[in-house]
């Protein structure tokens, strides 16, 4: 139990040697106004360098991560057809589309699939 506690105490105060080294190390000392802007040509530029982001586009994004994570997880379904029944493969894959279909269905139905309004 001794060793236990003592590896725990050696392990945090690594951790906090490490964390603080780093925010000391990775500070700027100095900001300069003209290494933050952009550079263009050596002018001042003519627009905003910041454009503005489509927060449709985002959230599309977000529901392509989210199905394409489920369909990963369906991936490991093959490596259980020689352990599980057939009925048992088929009934949790089922079961498991059934929710992704639900989920796109739910998105569809309150708009979030329009990319065009």
């Amino acid at each position: 139990m001794f060793m236990i506690f003592t590896l725990g105490m050696i392990l945090i105060t690594i951790t906090v040697i490490v964390m603080t080294l780093a925010s000391l190390l990775s500070k700027k000392a100095i900001v300069d106004r003209e290494k933050s802007t952009p550079f263009e040509c050596g002018f001042d530029p003519k627009s905003s360098s910041r454009l503005p982001f489509s927060l449709r586009f985002f959230l599309i994004a977000v529901i392509f991560l989210i199905f394409d994570v489920e369909i990963a997880l369906l991936l490991p379904l093959v490596l259980l057809m020689p352990v599980a029944t057939m009925n048992t493969w088929f009934y949790v894959g089922l079961f498991f589309l059934f929710i992704l279909l639900v989920g796109l269905y739910h998105e569809w139905n309150q708009g979030a699939l329009e990319w065009a309004n």
